[in-house]
């Protein structure tokens, strides 16, 4: 008889479960259907990638070969990313996964861990990298800055990985994704002359970059800023009153002419910095919105790569001249 009770109140449990298996199973087979039919209707090979950079850069590389579908939108913050049962199902449906690494999807990992379990074809962008590319944060000797979209070079460093790890999975596709990826060095190299043209009018004792949080550490090394972000490498990190203040000193004391929100951020934190250092004494502007972990919309234009950065340097070079 107790037997019977205790079945009895865990029945809605077992249901449950069973249910949950059965729409797995059911899940699986709709997953691998979606994926034949999308072959058969297209042709091409199928790319999901996480960011909007990455999706911009698969598009460069990859070209009409492929067929690129990204998770995250503009405006979306990769740090604080959950993926959803949809993500999940797109990733699972891909040829090819690509991703930052780095922790940059930190909520990730265990997506991409089970993915290469599965045989997928991952590629990552850490994986292109070297530690002495990277910048360490004071956290942990362990942990590095994923932000490496600010420098360009190692953005070239990231395409050629790319071309490298599709033409292994389309060999057929090489010469395509070889040329592909010169025309693409060659606008990054523009880039590159672009951005040091506008930094070298601005006075060295100027160049002082103050942000809602630190994701611009590569670009600050590459070309001679001294960066500050009010919160940390990871958005997760709030800034606290404390953090505040002494940034408000630091700014009052070398009299920086503005400092700068994210698209990707809240205003909040950056909006009180100007406060209280108006409280010191002495007024900030808020110089404009950088594109940090997203690329800007279409109907901004800032929707490549290529118009995020200088529509960046523009920002900055103009509000601290």
């Amino acid at each position: 008889m107790e037997a019977y009770q205790y079945m009895k109140k865990k029945r809605p449990v077992l249901v449950a479960v069973i249910l949950v298996l059965i729409f797995s199973v059911v899940l699986g087979f709709s997953a691998c259907a979606a994926e034949a039919d999308s072959k058969e209707e297209s042709g091409k090979i199928q790319l999901t990638a996480t960011t909007t950079m990455l999706s911009d850069l698969a598009r460069n590389i990859a070209g009409e070969e492929v067929e690129v579908t990204g998770l995250m939108g503009t405006g979306i913050d990769p740090h604080l990313y959950q993926a959803s049962a949809g993500d999940i199902s797109a990733l699972q449906e891909a040829d090819v996964v690509l991703y930052n690494g780095i922790h940059l999807e930190g909520k990730m990992g265990d997506i991409f861990a089970s993915l290469r379990e599965q045989n997928k074809t991952v590629i990552s962008v850490e994986d292109a990298l070297d530690k002495n590319d990277l910048i360490q944060t004071e956290d942990s000797e362990q942990n590095y800055d994923p932000h490496v979209w600010f420098n360009v070079e190692l953005w070239k460093k990231a395409a050629r990985h790319l071309a490298q790890e599709l033409s292994a999975y389309a060999p057929e596709h090489k010469a395509v994704f070889k040329t592909n990826l010169e025309s693409y060095v060659k606008e990054l190299e523009d880039l590159e002359k672009f951005i040091q043209e506008k930094v070298d009018t601005l006075p060295k004792d100027k160049r002082i970059l103050v942000t809602a949080h630190d994701a611009f550490s590569y670009f600050g090394k590459a070309y001679g800023f001294e960066v500050k972000g009010l919160q940390g490498i990871s958005t997760e990190t709030e800034a606290g009153t404390q953090d505040i203040s002494q940034m408000a000193e630091y700014i009052a004391n070398n009299e920086i002419k503005a400092v700068f929100v994210e698209s990707s951020v809240s205003p909040k934190t950056i909006e009180a910095l100007q406060a209280a250092v108006k409280s010191k004494g002495f007024e900030t502007a808020i110089g404009g919105s950088l594109y940090s972990d997203s690329l800007g919309d279409k109907e901004s234009g800032d929707d490549s790569y290529i118009e995020t950065w200088k529509a960046n340097i523009e920002t900055i070079v103009s509000a601290l001249q």
